[in-house]
């Protein structure tokens, strides 16, 4: 890429687009656009083309997406199907018809069989039946990486994807119906130390294994992809480090300050019992993620206190 080339973010305002952002800015990148949901539906194919046809971007990073927790994916999965094959189906079509140089899609680690192989490398998508708990944000999310694989094979672009695994960091959504854990943790610790609840309640059993990696990592990863990558199999981007559900609380809960009990509700479901990615093929390319957990979870609890009033909360 040359930093002069217009690169169009979908999704710049959310967690990991505005991350992105913030990592092509600090590269030097000097043309970098993004339109708001109110300004630009990408489920809207007519808009998506109009889009395209008064800003020619050179690059695009499919970072837009309906994303949520187990409740989420639970309740709306015909709007998680619907939403996110709409929005990959307009992007990446635009972006071939109008001559997109180079596209990033970004999959998610949670689209994996259910029981893959640990750690999971990128060669086990597509072997094995889904979680039940996203099913159809995983059965979206596939058809986006196998059209970018399709493209590539029928037209030659240069369409890749990656697949990072559990993220958090600043702009994360604490919405609790429909958050990630990491941030729901953050919260509902935080809510409880302010009103001095002698309980938090937390969903499963705690037993699960999950990996980590702070967004601005994430990002740095994607655009390392986008300078130095073009072949047509998705790339894991994670730690290769993982905890357990119960062990991340903990680091919350301390970092957070709170001083109660926490009492795990296992009448929720716990989800994928382990979910850690392979990332060989990526730190044989020469990338390592930078933030360990601990201190992730410090700068999100940062962030968060400082924008308590912006963050998403109730659906904000």
């Amino acid at each position: 890429m040359n930093k002069t080339d217009k690169i169009y973010v979908a999704g710049h305002r959310g967690l990991v687009g505005s991350a992105i952002v913030r990592n092509l800015e600090s590269k030097g990148y000097t043309n970098i656009i993004g339109r708001t949901h109110a300004e630009l539906d990408l489920t809207i194919q007519a808009d998506v083309i109009r889009f395209f046809e008064e800003e020619r971007p050179d690059v695009v990073v499919l970072a837009a997406a309906k994303v949520g927790g187990i409740n989420a994916n639970n309740t709306k999965p015909a709007e998680f199907a619907y939403d996110n094959m709409q929005v990959q189906c307009n992007v990446i079509k635009c972006s071939h018809d109008y001559g997109v140089k180079k596209l990033l899609f970004l999959g998610s680690t949670c689209i994996y069989p259910r029981m893959a192989p640990q750690p999971i490398p990128e060669e086990a998508l597509l072997t094995g039946p889904l979680e039940e708990t996203n099913e159809a944000y995983a059965i979206a999310k596939i058809a986006g990486l196998e059209m970018c694989k399709y493209f590539k094979r029928q037209y030659g672009d240069d369409f890749i994807s990656c697949m990072p695994t559990n993220l958090y960091g600043p702009r994360d959504n604490y919405d609790l119906k429909d958050s990630h854990v990491m941030p729901a943790m953050i919260r509902k610790f935080h809510e409880a130390k302010l009103s001095g609840a002698p309980s938090v309640e937390l969903w499963g059993t705690g037993k699960p294994l999950r990996e980590f990696l702070y967004v601005d990592d994430m990002a740095d990863a994607c655009v390392f992809l986008l300078e130095n990558y073009s072949g047509e199999q998705h790339v894991n981007i994670g730690t290769g480090k993982e905890v357990t559900i119960k062990e991340l609380a903990e680091t919350v809960c301390e970092t957070v300050g709170y001083e109660g009990k926490m009492v795990w509700n296992t009448d929720m479901p716990d989800g994928t019992p382990r979910k850690l990615t392979n990332v060989d093929k990526l730190h044989a390319m020469g990338w390592r993620h930078k933030v360990e957990l601990k201190e992730g979870v410090g700068l999100a609890y940062d962030w968060f206190k400082a924008n308590i009033d912006s963050a998403r909360m109730d659906g904000r």
